[in-house]
């Protein structure tokens, strides 16, 4: 095996060093079928160079894939590394993979002893080529082709220990976490998602297993959305950082700003509310059940569709729900100069947000009463302006009106609309400043605020 230092193939085993850009050739595991062990030393496969990923094919995916089936055991994590600890001489000079030597947390590679480009390769094989891309990974920058003539992006990070925990959150919920959150905003502008954009800052100790399922979790919920993975940066860092980008598109429509709203307009939502803080709640006290509020902080799913059609009902405001539905409808009113009444009669606090609380020991086995609204639904004016005292506000109703996270959209609509399905109307907008709660101040933390 020849690793341009000089090695020749009577070193079969040898380990090779990936630390520089170019790990020019590697054992030849070229004809081996699935469930094979053996590396036969003198069959060399010359990759050229590991950022080289031009591959039409799909079958040289730089380090990661090798044209192999998923279940050969030189597939992944035993090819740098260690690799001469992970195998063994069988005497007739070939080298045998230890059965658990693929999945062993021991000897699992690190990103910075596979190097940036190997990591390049690693977490692109994860990744789909967009259809609609003229230039996709591996180049200076990816060059799409887009039916329209706006666009509209938005970017994110999240940081580890602020907005993700490694212990909490497997890294394919991470990186779906990672791509919903932006597309979620690209959706709240009426637009249909196109395309993501990562960087990723992390310590060279990170697995590159870890790596490589954080960009399966941003290339399946970006799939969810109908866009693809389409370039982005890496870099080393103290803790993990993800940067993403999303792109959309508007498909002939104006996008739909948080400045729009007018008195009289309906306000209206759509996707889940409160799940990710009771999740959080949940993990922040040690338990795991019910699982399906974990589930949801561990993994949004914002309701991509529903932007667009929102726009296409003539919605006159919208916006992703992340930081509560308090602070994200006070956006708007303040972008559009306006008041709006939330009526919590028509919230959900039942389902998994009320299972939880009980789990919690935060709420009666009983749920608040809950209406489903109807379009032109009469919202009662807001009343006395005394504050709703959060003490007197059961978890449930807490987690709906100020979680974030759980990336829903709120849009208002006029009066006369037929509102989309899947929206659910649960208040009005009125002449006047900020949000009100059934015609009250709400006196306690509205939502997550960074920089307190």
């Amino acid at each position: 095996m020849d690793d341009w230092a000089g090695e020749g193939p009577r070193y079969p085993v040898h380990r090779l060093d990936l630390g520089d850009d170019e790990p020019a050739e590697i054992v030849d595991v070229f004809g081996l079928g699935a469930h094979d062990n053996v590396i036969r030393p003198g069959h060399v496969l010359r990759l050229g160079h590991s950022w080289d990923l031009r591959d039409p094919g799909g079958n040289l995916r730089g380090l990661t894939d090798l044209g192999l089936d998923e279940d050969v055991c030189v597939d992944h994590d035993v090819l740098p590394g260690g690799l001469d600890q992970r195998m063994s001489s069988t005497g007739n000079g070939h080298a045998i993979a230890h059965p658990d030597a693929t999945r062993s947390p021991e000897v699992s590679i690190t990103i910075g002893e596979l190097g940036e480009f190997g990591l390049i390769a690693a977490m692109a094989a994860r990744m789909p080529a967009a259809p609609d891309a003229i230039v996709g990974i591996g180049d200076d920058a990816a060059v799409l082709r887009v039916p329209d003539s706006q666009v509209v992006a938005s970017m994110d990070l999240l940081v580890e220990g602020l907005h993700f925990r490694r212990d909490w959150s497997g890294p394919a919920d991470i990186g779906c976490k990672a791509a919903a959150q932006n597309l979620a905003d690209v959706a709240a502008m009426g637009a249909v998602p196109e395309a993501v954009l990562v960087g990723l800052a992390a310590p060279p100790d990170v697995p590159v297993s870890w790596a490589r399922d954080v960009a399966s979790g941003l290339a399946d919920e970006a799939a969810r959305g109908g866009a693809y993975v389409v370039g982005g940066d890496l870099s080393g860092a103290d803790r993990i950082v993800l940067a993403v980008t999303a792109i959309g598109t508007m498909a002939g429509r104006e996008p739909v700003t948080r400045g729009g709203a007018r008195p009289s307009d309906l306000v209206a939502v759509a996707g889940r509310l409160g799940h990710s803080a009771a999740g959080f709640a949940l993990l922040s006290a040690g338990l795991t059940e019910p699982a399906g509020a974990v589930a949801a902080h561990r993994r949004p799913r914002p309701p991509y569709e529903a932007g667009p059609q929102a726009a296409a009902a003539g919605a006159t405001s919208m916006i992703d729900v992340s930081d509560g539905l308090i602070a994200d409808l006070g956006h708007i009113a303040e972008a559009s100069g306006v008041l709006i009444d939330i009526e919590t009669a028509k919230l959900d606090t039942g389902g998994l947000v009320l299972a939880a609380a009980q789990a919690l020991g935060l709420a009666s086995a009983e749920p608040r009463p809950h209406t489903t609204a109807t379009p032109g639904a009469r919202v009662a004016e807001p009343g006395s302006q005394a504050a709703v005292e959060p003490e007197g506000v059961q978890a449930p109703l807490r987690w709906v009106l100020t979680g974030g996270e759980d990336h829903a959209l709120a849009a208002t609509f006029p009066a006369n609309t037929v509102i989309p399905a899947g929206w659910l109307v649960i208040g009005r907008v009125y002449e006047g400043q900020g949000v009100r709660v059934d015609g009250k101040n709400y006196s306690a933390e509205a939502g997550w605020r960074h920089f307190r």
